[in-house]
């Protein structure tokens, strides 16, 4: 199924999509060199907005959960570039331990995990799911909505290692985010870990992400010679919040306004008619939670209760206490007239698939990933993989590669990123 983009096909981005196409070897060129001089994260998923005018990642998840979302008919990508990412990170693993969430009844969450499981399988690993919630005290048969079963565990740690009953593995998957903090138990282990603690969003800022990514759309910018601002959306980080009690909403208020006078000049300058919006959210944390979207900045400063509560708290109750305030990027995609954003999935630095959120009663300046969301299935691959820089521009496929594109460098972001927070986590850990 191809999305319907209910702009007309012209303008900024249909120009940039151009130049993409028309420039394809050259961006391979220059990525390759950027994975020489970076290792990408071992996976990764990248929600995108495309406005008709501006195509850039809100969002960038290196815990990502939703892999059976994807077209089962290219498992096959994600296995190649499973065994690739093995074979550079630790080429003499045999045995691989997943560690999920801690919220083991989702069962749509543990379609996800029994998705990863079969993949790191038909990869030529021995994989295992270990649970590190310490109310899993007994192995846990849990039953998935395709009839089958998925066995999780409950982790041991012997010395510096995490085991299960006969099974020691070399290296230990994470498909839980950390959001409320690093475990004893994952400390100090002799094992690889996938990804790496500083990772997680106990100690990851969506901020610190953007900042890589601003820097590495600037330079894919001036490769291809065009404007940055279609492909990155303008941020700010803002510390001390406390929405419980309503404080520094004033100089909230100041922010949104800095971040909505800055995009009505450049919807000015590109003739854009359409009304300048922010999204703002907590600055760690996923599940789309604590995030809300604002048309004028003083919105903020009059919030009701209930908008409160629902911006106070994130996953596993963390309070909110920094926020980022995000150029808000209308989706103008949409699928039986349901509004929708494309999702981008990666294994090391290679595009395996993706798929379309879908929301049948949200706007198009508003985040989808909310209860009553459901997901399309697309064959990403393909296009992202062999798009044909001679086609008719007006073919929406040749849009999946732009897709791929943009969703790599926020990869390209995610591995700078944690890069630049190893050396800081390590100095933690000693100081500790």
């Amino acid at each position: 199924m191809v999305p319907h983009l209910t702009t007309a096909l012209s303008g900024p981005l249909l120009t940039l999509e151009r130049y993409i196409l028309d420039s394809m070897s050259t961006i391979e060129h220059w990525m390759r060199g950027q994975w020489r001089d970076h290792e990408a994260p071992f996976y990764a998923s990248v929600d995108l907005r495309n406005s008709g005018f501006k195509l850039a990642p809100v969002d960038t998840n290196l815990f990502p959960g939703g892999f059976n979302n994807l077209n089962p008919d290219f498992l096959p990508l994600c296995i190649q570039a499973t065994t690739s990412a093995i074979e550079k990170i630790c080429p003499d693993a045999q045995k691989l331990l997943i560690i999920p969430e801690n919220h083991t009844r989702n069962t749509f969450y543990l379609q996800n995990v029994a998705t990863l499981h079969l993949i790191l399988r038909q990869a030529g690993l021995n994989v295992r799911i270990g649970s590190i919630n310490p109310e899993v005290k007994a192995p846990i048969q849990m039953a998935l909505s395709n009839g089958s079963h998925l066995l999780i565990e409950p982790v041991q740690r012997v010395g510096r290692r995490l085991v299960l009953p006969d099974f020691d593995p070399c290296a230990v998957l994470l498909n839980n985010d950390l959001s409320a903090g690093i475990p004893d138990i994952l400390k100090d282990l002799d094992q690889w870990l996938l990804p790496p603690l500083q990772a997680g969003w106990s100690l990851r800022r969506k901020s610190v992400h953007f900042s890589h990514y601003d820097e590495v759309a600037g330079e894919f910018a001036r490769l291809l010679d065009v404007d940055p601002w279609v492909i990155n959306p303008y941020f700010n980080a803002l510390d001390g919040v406390d929405f419980a009690a309503g404080k520094d909403q004033v100089e909230l208020a100041e922010t949104v306004n800095d971040i909505l006078v800055k995009t009505r000049k450049k919807y000015k300058e590109y003739g854009i008619e359409n009304r300048p919006f922010v999204i703002i959210k907590a600055d760690a944390g996923t599940y789309g939670m604590g995030i809300m979207s604002v048309h004028d900045a003083s919105e903020v400063v009059h919030l009701n209760r209930k908008q409160r509560n629902r911006m106070a708290v994130v996953k596993e109750g963390m309070k909110v206490s920094r926020v980022m305030v995000q150029e808000g990027v209308y989706t103008f995609e949409n699928i039986n007239e349901a509004v929708a954003e494309p999702v981008v999935y990666m294994m090391d630095h290679y595009v395996v698939g993706g798929f379309y959120r879908v929301h049948t009663s949200r706007g198009d300046d508003e985040n989808l990933n909310a209860p009553g969301m459901h997901f399309v299935p697309l064959a990403f691959e393909a296009a992202c993989c062999t798009p044909d820089p001679a086609a008719c521009p007006e073919v929406l496929a040749n849009r999946f590669y732009a897709y791929g594109v943009v969703a790599r460098l926020a990869l390209l972001a995610a591995a700078r990123e944690i890069e630049g927070t190893r050396l800081d986590f390590q100095e933690m850990q000693v100081t500790g």
